[in-house]
């Protein structure tokens, strides 16, 4: 049952360093912990978060990329949108090829994510991270940075991949 909980294992020594480098990759399920989808601001999901933390719902996570200089239409399309907002949230190191100024402390880093096959991809050069809002059943709404791109991806995926989370305090 693809809604099982799981947060991924390491299965080599070099999964091991990028879990030390990178985090925990969750399916959706595992982040949400039992809670509901919801796009409320602020979302109330603590999900996979400690106690005084949250799992950003879709609507703040808009928010937060109009606060740093996305339009409103902008941030409500799918897919990649924006012009610098990607580069402002990157961390200042570990991309591959394409580091990012970190302009307000998001620090974004390129865990890469999970496939369907099970199989890690992309580390180094592309970040993935859940919202606590569900599009339809089986996909939710995440966030996407890029090696090479300055923009945001804001796209629904398929619950079972394994992707990074980001609390919010609340």
């Amino acid at each position: 049952d693809h809604r099982d909980l799981h947060s991924f294992p390491t299965r080599r020594s070099s999964d091991l360093e990028n879990y030390g480098t990178y985090g925990v990759l969750y399916n959706w399920p595992a982040a949400m912990n039992g809670s509901v989808s919801t796009d409320a601001n602020p979302s109330g999901v603590q999900g996979i978060c400690p106690s005084g933390w949250h799992l950003p719902s879709d609507e703040e996570w808009k928010q937060m990329e109009m606060a740093i200089g996305m339009s409103q239409s902008e941030a409500d399309v799918t897919g990649y949108r924006g012009t610098n907002e990607g580069t402002k949230l990157k961390a200042k190191s570990g991309w591959f090829n394409d580091n990012g100024t970190d302009d307000f402390g998001f620090s974004g880093l390129p865990g890469g994510y999970r496939n369907d096959a099970g199989d890690f991809d992309r580390i180094a050069s592309y970040g993935h991270w859940w919202s606590s809002t569900e599009r339809s059943t089986g996909y939710a709404w995440s966030r996407i940075l890029f090696t090479n791109r300055r923009d945001v991806d804001r796209g629904y995926y398929f619950e079972e991949r394994g992707y990074s989370v980001r609390c919010v305090r609340n």
